[in-house]
């Protein structure tokens, strides 16, 4: 009888002793599944309905579209044009993938395309854009990264859609690729049209 009184409790110990394993187990199965299981580039973005930042940035010296210097980013650019707001870098390996979808993005002339150049040296970031083609109207200059840090910048390439009204509608951490441009990136860009009234 005393052989019966003292085999339960160890049995009931083990339950208890592997309670904090299993609870771990679906703590670490919810963490992956939340990591893992959506879109990266529909990370929400704090700045998402705020005015973009007001942050003026020089021009990348020695750029030149159609015979004229590309201007550098003036933030009063934003009002009254959809824009959409692409950071890059020519050591970004994702960057010379999305190049030429933006290079095409750039042959719609109802919205303009704006570059920040970000942590790049300008000669690299020049031989860059006479690779691909230049889809940008304006490139602003970011040497040291702050720029970026006010547009909530997680890692190159990003890429906004500002309204017309000068607020950030839409952010895409990621590239721009083929299976996104459609569906996720021109789709926002529409939005940001139709509700400029375009």
């Amino acid at each position: 009888m005393s052989e019966q009184a003292t085999n339960p409790a160890p049995q009931g110990r083990r339950w208890l002793v592997a309670l904090p394993l299993v609870i771990f187990l679906g703590l670490a199965a919810l963490f992956l599944l939340r990591l893992y299981g959506g879109d990266p580039s529909r990370i929400p973005s704090a700045l998402i309905g705020h005015p973009a930042p007001q942050t003026p940035l020089p021009a990348l010296n020695g750029l030149v579209r159609d015979g004229t210097p590309v201007p550098g980013l003036d933030p009063a650019v934003f009002k009254g044009k959809v824009s959409v707001v692409n950071v890059w870098a020519s050591w970004c390996v994702p960057c010379h993938d999305e190049a030429p979808l933006l290079t095409d993005l750039g042959k719609d002339k109802r919205f303009q395309i704006i570059g920040i150049n970000y942590k790049d040296a300008p000669d690299n970031a020049r031989r860059f854009l006479g690779r691909y083609g230049n889809p940008f109207g304006i490139v602003g200059v970011d040497g040291n990264g702050r720029a970026s840090i006010e547009w909530g910048v997680y890692g190159v390439p990003e890429t906004f859609v500002v309204g017309r009204e000068g607020k950030i509608v839409y952010k895409m951490v990621g590239p721009v690729t083929p299976d996104n441009v459609n569906t996720v990136l021109k789709a926002e860009i529409e939005k940001a049209l139709a509700a400029a009234g375009t």
